[in-house]
């Protein structure tokens, strides 16, 4: 591997745990938060004390992933099928009650991967063209959680942005989405409008713009976008 494919993998997992280390500084004691798989996944190494992470596999109580070192009678797994060690309290259930937990708003928040997101928050993030992998319990997820959280490279691969004025890829939810986070801001979708609300000090808002595949408004109150 040449130096620069080095240096442009550190920086994405960089972007990655920046992203994941903001998003669960926003979480508060006793809230309940269904994480994704990706970027969410790497949000339960980060949480605050007192939040509890659910896993739509059936747990509650999803804490750090699990060391190497480790060895458990059972094996507890997040949503992404890594090996977790839960929290004391924690319990396990059936997928039917981890669905009717989802289903009843009895879950706070929840933080999704997104192959595309658009302005108005529509969340594409379970089909590529030619690739149908099916939608799991995405579908349920963001319309039963009281709030939905993209956690996102703002950008993909191949430098096409992911945030668009409309979505092309089959939807997850139509407008279900609350906010989107990328390693260069926060976004706000109220009303079916998108607010900057923070940006990182490493790109202007008129970088941003350049790399933002929708209009959106600039709050008055913009802040800086730090952990």
């Amino acid at each position: 591997m040449k130096m620069s494919e080095n240096l442009t993998v550190t920086k994405i997992d960089d972007d990655r745990i920046f992203i994941a280390k903001k998003i669960a500084s926003s979480f508060k004691r006793g809230e309940v938060i269904n994480l994704g798989v990706g970027i969410p996944g790497l949000v339960g190494d980060y949480i605050p004390e007192g939040v509890w992470i659910q896993a739509d596999v059936g747990l509650l109580g999803v804490g750090p992933a699990a060391t190497p070192g480790i060895r458990k009678v059972e094996s507890f797994c997040n949503a992404s099928g890594d090996e977790v060690v839960p929290v004391k309290g924690a319990c396990t259930f059936d997928m039917a009650m981890s669905f009717g937990m989802l289903r009843s708003g009895r879950v706070d928040i929840s933080v999704l991967g997104a192959l595309e997101v658009s302005s108005s928050g529509d969340l594409a993030n379970w089909a590529m063209p030619g690739s149908i992998p099916g939608m799991g319990g995405a579908m349920d997820i963001v319309c039963g959680c009281k709030t939905v959280i993209v956690a996102t490279l703002h950008c993909s691969k191949d430098g096409s942005p992911k945030i668009l004025e409309k979505c092309t890829l089959p939807l997850t939810g139509r407008g279900v989405v609350d906010y989107i986070v990328t390693e260069y801001c926060v976004f706000h979708i109220t009303d079916g409008h998108m607010i900057l609300e923070e940006l990182r000090g490493n790109i202007t808002v008129n970088e941003l713009k350049k790399i933002t595949g929708a209009p959106f408004d600039v709050s008055p109150d913009l802040k800086e976008m730090k952990l």
